[in-house]
């Protein structure tokens, strides 16, 4: 079999999920990087400064004899022996580092020492990334984007997951989405959500039953990272279907969102008893984050009821509770928000149904 060539392709790279070597340094790869990469650099953050600054005074050729010296005997094979491992392990993949360029070519050369043929992609990360920010923009003129809509509640993220042809923002941004919706993980750099953005998207269009997408109704932050202005802007005219729940199942699904599974969830991080702490001070301190628009006095009572919930949750295991501050918090702060927030919308209303209703209703477009 003849060797792989080097590819310029990268709208079959991502559409493929091809797993990807990346060679840049640690700090680059922090920056941003792509769903299906694995960093194993050819030089530390350290080792990248000092030949870049080498460089910068010396020219090429004392740039890349340093860089021999830094990467050179034990340390040398072991960098080489996991480039090796990737390689074997993932026989379809490609490397890159931030051009394509010496980084990439210098990693070739010493896999091809070892008897392995592996490809690179031309442009390395600069060109893949600059392919996404543009692609982004041509799926956005493509898609015709339906928002889930609904109050607090009522299971709008359960719909977006249940339908075929939608974008989890929410998944992607590793976040659920309101004060509260901090979740152990943590989430990705903005460039790494905006890459994963563009390449989901798409993703769903390549798939060739149509160019309707849906997705949750969004503000233009989740938790930390950004929307796309572009998105924003066509999330703004875009037609609805609006889930409706009561009051009471929509407590239920908070219960069981933000103290149940987010319990859980810093259990499995950070072990039962510090686990339990810190799910107690975010929930907390995202109360605190809306003290101003709550007002002092609803705040304080708010609060109150969250922290009795805990100390009951804490010494019995019982979370009922937290029913009462969940009820409030919904009925007298996001309702009235989610009223403002809609009248701001200027799509069509396509359907209003509960969630089995907006499923049924959605898979038959």
């Amino acid at each position: 079999m003849s060797p792989r060539a080097d590819t310029a392709d990268y709208r079959q790279l991502f559409l493929d999920d091809v797993p990807f070597l990346d060679l840049r340094s640690p700090g680059e790869f922090v920056h941003g990087a792509f769903p299906t990469a694995q960093n194993l650099p050819l030089m530390s953050d350290q080792e990248r400064a000092a030949v870049g600054t080498c460089y910068k005074r010396q020219g090429q050729a004392a740039a890349i004899a340093l860089g021999h010296r830094l990467v050179s005997g034990a340390e040398r094979e072991r960098r080489v022996a996991a480039w090796c491992e990737f390689a074997r392990g993932h026989p379809g993949g490609y490397l890159y580092c931030w051009r394509g360029g010496l980084r990439s070519q210098t990693v070739q050369q010493w896999l091809a020492d070892e008897g392995i043929a592996y490809p690179r992609v031309s442009g390395g990360y600069k060109a893949l990334r600059r392919f996404l920010i543009d692609e982004l923009e041509h799926s956005l003129k493509r898609a015709r984007l339906v928002l889930i809509s609904g109050r607090t509640g009522t299971g709008k993220t359960r719909v977006v997951t249940a339908l075929e042809r939608a974008l989890d923002l929410e998944g992607l941004a590793r976040h659920r989405g309101s004060s509260f919706g901090h979740l152990p993980e943590g989430q990705p750099s903005q460039v790494d959500f905006e890459n994963s953005l563009s390449i989901a998207l798409l993703q769903l269009l390549a798939r060739g039953d149509g160019d309707t997408v849906y997705l949750e109704d969004e503000g233009r932050l989740i938790g930390r990272v950004a929307l796309p202005e572009k998105l924003v802007k066509q999330m703004q005219s875009a037609p609805m279907a609006v889930v409706e729940e009561s009051l009471e199942q929509r407590v239920e699904i908070i219960l069981q969102d933000y103290v149940v599974d987010l319990a859980r969830r810093y259990g499995e991080s950070h072990g039962a008893a510090a686990g339990a702490e810190l799910h107690r001070e975010r929930l907390l301190e995202g109360l605190d984050r809306i003290r101003k628009r709550l007002g002092g006095e609803r705040h304080q009572r708010i609060r109150g009821l969250m922290q009795q919930a805990f100390t009951v949750q804490s010494a019995t295991g019982d979370t009922a509770a937290h029913r009462a501050w969940i009820a409030v918090l919904l009925e007298s702060y996001y309702d009235p928000m989610y009223n403002y927030q809609l009248s701001r919308r200027s799509g069509e209303l396509l359907f209003r149904g509960d969630r089995a209703a907006v499923v049924a209703w959605a898979g038959a477009q």
